[in-house]
């Protein structure tokens, strides 16, 4: 999980729109902070031992860096994002890098934030709802995916993308929530997946604590939430805090960073 990753590039990152919260036109990024800021988001997964792909910026893509919200990727198949009208400029991008890397790449029929709302967990899908994705994308994900979906609602657009609110730290043993993100059956559903639930205060979520990629052993997030990462350390897991300042004024953290290319096939018969 988290082990071979398609990464972009700062070169071209600039708020020139507000899609979501943290966003505000007047309070651009410093470009060449951020172009280390996320070069040293590719060093430590390297160091990790993750496998990188790249797939450059296009200047008329200021969102690009966030290559998450691409596609969905299971196996040998993708299903496309379907971003807000700002973002769509980027999809030819990744598909045709998806299609030339032999995917096969289904295109969404419904609104979907890609990999931001939707996060794999063994044969297990946490879907988001209520901001960015349509809940008909669910079936979708269920039939070209093959995933047991388990629906999640975020309550505001604080939490815009699923990834700001709930992050997974080893599949089918142990997730990072932020409680007050969801709505109650959301959090009733979350409670019965009987795994470990290290819960997350609103003042570090909002920091993009969340927002973070852990392989199972290495976890890499954001610097800001040492709640969160004693939390992880305690939890034996190998915890890197990097610096995404100027990453964050376009709303986004580590995870937003990074489409999952390696989500395994179900493993049931």
């Amino acid at each position: 999980m988290n082990m071979a990753l398609l990464v972009s590039d700062a070169m071209h990152f600039r708020v020139d729109y507000e899609i979501n919260p943290y966003m505000r036109t007047e309070v651009q990024p410093g470009q060449a902070a951020a172009v280390v800021e996320h070069l040293s988001i590719v060093v430590a997964h390297r160091a990790a031992g993750r496998r990188i792909e790249y797939l450059p910026s296009s200047p008329e893509c200021p969102d690009m860096v966030f290559t998450a919200n691409a596609a969905l990727v299971r196996g040998d198949r993708a299903v496309l994002g379907a971003p807000p009208p700002e973002r769509k400029a980027e999809m030819p991008y990744f598909q045709d890098w998806l299609i030339n890397h032999d995917f096969d790449v289904v295109e969404a029929p419904y609104a979907f934030s890609g990999q931001g709302d939707a996060l794999a967990c063994g044969d297990l899908l946490l879907a988001g709802y209520g901001q960015r994705t349509d809940r008909r994308m669910h079936a979708v994900l269920e039939r070209e995916l093959g995933y047991e979906v388990v629906p999640l609602r975020t309550v505001s657009p604080q939490w815009y993308d699923l990834d700001l609110a709930v992050a997974v730290i080893e599949p089918g043993r142990t997730l990072a929530y932020c409680p007050e993100a969801f709505d109650e059956p959301s959090r009733r559903r979350l409670s019965g997946l009987g795994m470990d639930l290290i819960e997350v205060d609103v003042e570090e979520a909002s920091r993009f604590a969340l927002n973070l990629i852990s392989d199972g052993i290495t976890v890499t997030m954001t610097k800001g939430a040492p709640k969160l990462a004693a939390a992880l350390r305690a939890h034996a897991l190998v915890v890197v805090e990097l610096d995404t300042t100027e990453l964050a004024k376009g709303g986004g953290g580590v995870r937003c960073t990074a489409l999952t290319l390696d989500n395994p096939l179900p493993s049931r018969s």
